[in-house]
C-alpha cells in the first residue's frame, strides 16, 4: 500500500485491521504519534489527513491509501516553535499530538481572522480532544495565543527547557519508541479472579515465564500470572487470549466489613506490596485491618481527653467529621515499558520508562544476581511518573525473564487498560476528624484516625502528616489499613497528605467560620512557618481573597466562592549525588544517573552550568537518563533539583578552576548542608533535611446549583521552596500540580465491580482527568527566602504544589453554597443532594 508521509512517498504493509498509529510506529519507525488511549480520547495519536487532523489509533491504515499523512516531524510551524518558548508540554509524551492539533487550529484561525489571539474558551474547545496527564495547559494556551498572534512566525526562540526541540517535533525517543533488531513482544496474563488459588497455566506455542507469587495465590482481579512472547504484538496478545488458566476460588473481601474474608493468612501478609515511598509503618493484624500506627502522635491521651470533654459538653468550638477520598489512579500517558536485552557476555540492558534509574539498575543487578557494573538502564525520555515507577515492576520482571528465555529482545508495554488496573493508585480514605479550640481561639486538641483502602498493600500514613502542622498542640494520630481484594496502591505525588489535607483543612475553615474569624488569619495565627506566613500574608492581600462575597450571601443558580488551603512537605535529598563535566572539543558535557519525568531537570543542570561558567546554551550539553555514570537521584519525594543543582554548581566551580580544556573532566559533589539532616543516613538514597517547603492556594469555583457542577475559574498559588533555578518549568509543574489536585477534588474516582472485583474504569472515557477546558486562570507567586541553609537555597516544589488544592476547591464550594462537601471526588449528585438537603 501507498502513502505519503511528510511528503514522502511511500509503500507499506497493511492489513485490514490495521491502523494509522500502527503503521506509522511499527512499520515506519515514525515515534511522534502515541498510542496512549486507542479510543480517540488523548489525542496523543493525532496526525492530519490531506491537512485535517485525525486521531491514527481509530483510523484504518486501509483509509489512506494513497493520502498525504502528516506528523509532527513534518511540521516546521511557528506553533512548535510556541510551544518551545512558552513551555506548553512538561513530560512531552502528548505533546507532537497537541503541536499537530495546534498547527492545523493556528493557520485556520489566522486565515480567518488575522494575526490575533483567540477568545481563552475558543483554543480550548479546539484542543478539547487532547489530554496532558502533567497539566501542561496553561503553558499551550499561551503557546496558541502566541502564535495566533504571530509572534513566532520567524526568528530565533530561546526555548524555556532544553530538551523542547526534541519534543515538539516527535523526535524525543521513549521506552515505548525503542525497537532493537530481532525484538520481540511480550503480553502479560492476568488473573481474571479476585481471590483464587491456580491450579494450572496452560499457553499453546509461546515462550512462558511464570509470575505468581510463591503460594500461587491471586489476590486481585489484574494480578500477573505469566507472560508470553511472539514475534509481534498481534501473535503475543492472541497467544495469551487463548490461555488456559485453572482456579481454585477463594472468598474474596471485596468490601470493608468486619466480617469480611481473609485477603492474607499470618505467613503471607509479609508479602503484602506496600503503598508508601518503600518504608512500611509498624502496626499489627486484625483480620483485614493493619493497624494502628500511632507513633506520630503528641501527647496523644491528652488530646483525647480534650476532645471527649468537649463532646460531653457540646463545645461549639469543636468540629467533628467524616471525610473520604476515592482511589486515584496515577494515569501517566506514557505506560509502564520495558524493553530488555541480555548480550553476548550475559550482561542485563534495560530500557525502562522509570523514575529511578539508578536505582533500578541496583535492583535489577540483585534480582538477576550480576555484579552492578553489568547492569545498564537507559530512559533517555520518561513519559510521565507521578510516583507510579519508582523501582522494579511486573513489567520489567516479564521482559527480562522473556528475552533470557528467548533469546532476543523483548519489550514489554501495559495497556491503557492494564495501567489503569494494576499499575497503581493513590489509595482511598476514611478520615475521622475532631478539633477543638480553647477560649482563647488556639488550637487546643487534634485527633485523627485514618482507615486507607490500598486494595491488597499496606503501609498508607495518612494521620501521620498531622503531626507536622499548626504548632505543638496535643494529637492523637492512628493510621489504619483495610486490606482488601483489589489493586494494589502505591506512592503518588505526596502520598498521604491529600487525603489528610482535605479533611484536616476543611476542619480549619470550619474552625474559622465557628470562630468569626478569617480563614487565612486563623491559619496564620496557628501556623509557626515564618515561610508560610509570608504566603498568608501574600494572599490576603489579593483582591481574589479581598473582595470575595460574603458567605451565603448569594442566590440564584450560578454562585461563586472563593476557598484557601495551606500545605507543606518534607525537605528531602539524595546526598549522595554527584554531577560529571567533561569537555567534548568546546562543548561542556555533564552527566549524572538520573531521569526527567517531565520536572525539567536538564534545565536546572544547564541553567547552573550557564551562570558558573557564562557559556552559551550551545556548549553546553546535558545527558541524563543512564544508570553508568555518576550517582543521580531518583525523581520521587520532591528531591531532584535539591540534589542536582548544588552537585552541578560544585562540578562547574572545579571545572573552572582546572581550566575549560578539551578532555578536561571533573566531578562535583552535592555538599551536606549547614546544620546536617535530620535523618542520620539515606535510606533508597533519599535523606531527609530540615525544614519543610510550604504551599497556600486560594481557589476561586462558579457552582451550577442546577447541574451540581464546580468550575473552578481562578487559583493563585503561593509556594515556598526557596531558590527556583528554572523559572518556567518551576511554575508550569505548580500549574501542573493545580490541574492534578483539580481532577482529585472533581473527577477521579476508580470503580470497581462489587461482586467479581473487576475495575471497571479501565479506559479514558470511564477514567476522566482534567483536560485544558477544565483548566482555570492560575498564578503562581514564589516565595525564595528562608532556605540558607540549604545547599544552594532551594528545595523540591512538586509535591507541596498539589497536595493542598482539592482542599482549596472543597472550601471554595462550601463558602457559594454553605454546603461542606465530605466526600472526594465533588460529583453533580453528591453537590445537588448535598445543597438540597
Amino acid at each position: 500500500m501507498k502513502i505519503i508521509v511528510n511528503g514522502e512517498p511511500t509503500e507499506v504493509d497493511a492489513g485490514p485491521d490495521d491502523v494509522v498509529v500502527d503503521v506509522l510506529r511499527d512499520g515506519l519507525g515514525i515515534t511522534g504519534p502515541k498510542a496512549v488511549c486507542r479510543t480517540g480520547v488523548c489525542g496523543a495519536c493525532t496526525v492530519t489527513v490531506d491537512g485535517t487532523p485525525q486521531a491514527s489509533c481509530l483510523l484504518p491504515a486501509t483509509a489512506v491509501e494513497g493520502r498525504a499523512v502528516g506528523t509532527a516531524e513534518g511540521l516546521d510551524h511557528p506553533v512548535q516553535r510556541a510551544f518551545m518558548a512558552h513551555d506548553g508540554l512538561q513530560c512531552g509524551y502528548c505533546t507532537p499530538g497537541f503541536v499537530v492539533e495546534a498547527a492545523a487550529f493556528v493557520d485556520a484561525w489566522r486565515a480567518e481572522h488575522g494575526d490575533v489571539a483567540p477568545p481563552r474558551e475558543r483554543i480550548a474547545a479546539a484542543m478539547a480532544g487532547h489530554l496532558c496527564r502533567c497539566g501542561a495547559y496553561e503553558g499551550i494556551h499561551a503557546a496558541i495565543a502566541a502564535a495566533c498572534r504571530g509572534e513566532h512566525d520567524a526568528g530565533p526562540t530561546t526555548p524555556a527547557r532544553v530538551e523542547a526541540f526534541e519534543k515538539v517535533t516527535g523526535r524525543a525517543r521513549y521506552t515505548t519508541d525503542i525497537r532493537h533488531d530481532g525484538q520481540w513482544e511480550g503480553v502479560i496474563i492476568r488473573s481474571t479472579r479476585a481471590h483464587a488459588r491456580v491450579t494450572s497455566v496452560e499457553v499453546d506455542g509461546a515462550t512462558t515465564v511464570d509470575l505468581l507469587p510463591p503460594d500461587r495465590v491471586v489476590r486481585y482481579a489484574g494480578q500477573p500470572i505469566a507472560a508470553v512472547a511472539a514475534p509481534t504484538r498481534r501473535e503475543a496478545l492472541a497467544v495469551a487470549g487463548a490461555a488456559r488458566i485453572g482456579y481454585e476460588p477463594l472468598p474474596a473481601a471485596l468490601d470493608h466489613a468486619p466480617d469480611a474474608p481473609p485477603v492474607y493468612d499470618e505467613r503471607s501478609r509479609k508479602d503484602a506490596p506496600s503503598s508508601s515511598e518503600g518504608v512500611t509503618l509498624p502496626g499489627g493484624w486484625n483480620g483485614n485491618v493493619r493497624g494502628p500506627f500511632t507513633r506520630a502522635s503528641r501527647r496523644g491521651g491528652t488530646a483525647a481527653e480534650r476532645i471527649d470533654d468537649a463532646r460531653r459538653r457540646a463545645d461549639p468550638r469543636l468540629v467533628t467529621g467524616t471525610y473520604t477520598t476515592a482511589v486515584q489512579v496515577h494515569t501517566p500517558l506514557e505506560p509502564h515499558a520495558c524493553v530488555a536485552r541480555w548480550d553476548e557476555r550475559g550482561d542485563l540492558h534495560l530500557h525502562l520508562s522509570t523514575q529511578a534509574v539508578a536505582m533500578v539498575a541496583e535492583q535489577a543487578a540483585k534480582r538477576w544476581k550480576l555484579d552492578e557494573d553489568r547492569v545498564r538502564v537507559v530512559a533517555e525520555h520518561v513519559g510521565g511518573g507521578f510516583g507510579a515507577k519508582g523501582g522494579i515492576t511486573v513489567e520489567t520482571v516479564a521482559a527480562v525473564e522473556l528475552a533470557r528465555a528467548c533469546g532476543a529482545p523483548v519489550r514489554v508495554v501495559l495497556s491503557r487498560a492494564e495501567e489503569l488496573t494494576a499499575a497503581g493508585n493513590r489509595p482511598g480514605s476514611r478520615t475521622d476528624l475532631a478539633l477543638l479550640a480553647d477560649d482563647k481561639g488556639d488550637l487546643a486538641a487534634l485527633a485523627v484516625d485514618v482507615h486507607s483502602h490500598g486494595g491488597v498493600s499496606v503501609g498508607s500514613a495518612v494521620a501521620l502528616h498531622a503531626r507536622l502542622v499548626y504548632g505543638t498542640a496535643p494529637r492523637r494520630l492512628r493510621d489504619f489499613d483495610v486490606v482488601t481484594n483489589e489493586p494494589p496502591g502505591s506512592p503518588f505525588r505526596g502520598p498521604g497528605a491529600p487525603p489528610l489535607l482535605w479533611a484536616l483543612e476543611q476542619a480549619v475553615d470550619e474552625m474559622a467560620h465557628r470562630l468569626d474569624e478569617d480563614p487565612i488569619a486563623l491559619r496564620r495565627r496557628w501556623d509557626g512557618n515564618p515561610k508560610r506566613r509570608a504566603l498568608y500574608d501574600r494572599a490576603a492581600e489579593l483582591p481574589l481573597w479581598r473582595d470575595r462575597p460574603r458567605a451565603g450571601s448569594q442566590t440564584g443558580r450560578f454562585r461563586r466562592g472563593v476557598g484557601v488551603a495551606a500545605a507543606n512537605w518534607f525537605y528531602a535529598l539524595s546526598p549522595g549525588t554527584q554531577v560529571e563535566l567533561e569537555v567534548e572539543g568546546d562543548v561542556v558535557v555533564a552527566r549524572t544517573a538520573t531521569q526527567d519525568i517531565g520536572t525539567g531537570v536538564r534545565s536546572v543542570i544547564a541553567g547552573v552550568l550557564r551562570e558558573e561558567l557564562g557559556l552559551p546554551a550551545d556548549r553546553i550539553r546535558v545527558e541524563i537518563g543512564r544508570s553508568d555514570t555518576v550517582p543521580g537521584p531518583a525523581a520521587l519525594g520532591s528531591r531532584s533539583t535539591t540534589s542536582v543543582a548544588p552537585a552541578a554548581r560544585d562540578a562547574a566551580r572545579r571545572l573552572r578552576a582546572q581550566g575549560i580544556t578539551p578532555g578536561a573532566k571533573v566531578v562535583g559533589k552535592r555538599r551536606r548542608d549547614r546544620g546536617g539532616y535530620v535523618t542520620p543516613f539515606a535510606m533508597s538514597g533519599m535523606a531527609l533535611g530540615r525544614g519543610f517547603s510550604g504551599a497556600v492556594h486560594v481557589t476561586e469555583v462558579e457552582v451550577d446549583t442546577r447541574m451540581g457542577t464546580v468550575r473552578p475559574l481562578r487559583v493563585w498559588g503561593g509556594i515556598a521552596a526557596g531558590r527556583i533555578y528554572a523559572e518556567r518549568p518551576a511554575r508550569n509543574q505548580c500549574e501542573g500540580g493545580i490541574v492534578q489536585g483539580i481532577g482529585y477534588a472533581l473527577y477521579e474516582e476508580r470503580h470497581v465491580d462489587p461482586v467479581t472485583g473487576t475495575v471497571l474504569t479501565a479506559n479514558l472515557e470511564d477514567y476522566r482527568i482534567p483536560g485544558i477546558g477544565d483548566t482555570p486562570e492560575m498564578t503562581i507567586h514564589f516565595h525564595q527566602d528562608g532556605w540558607d541553609h540549604v545547599n544552594g537555597r532551594g528545595v523540591g516544589l512538586g509535591e507541596v504544589s498539589t497536595i493542598g488544592v482539592a482542599a482549596s476547591v472543597a472550601n471554595a464550594v462550601h463558602h457559594a453554597t454553605g454546603w461542606r462537601p465530605r466526600d472526594l471526588p465533588i460529583r453533580p449528585d453528591r453537590l445537588l443532594e448535598g445543597i438540597n438537603a
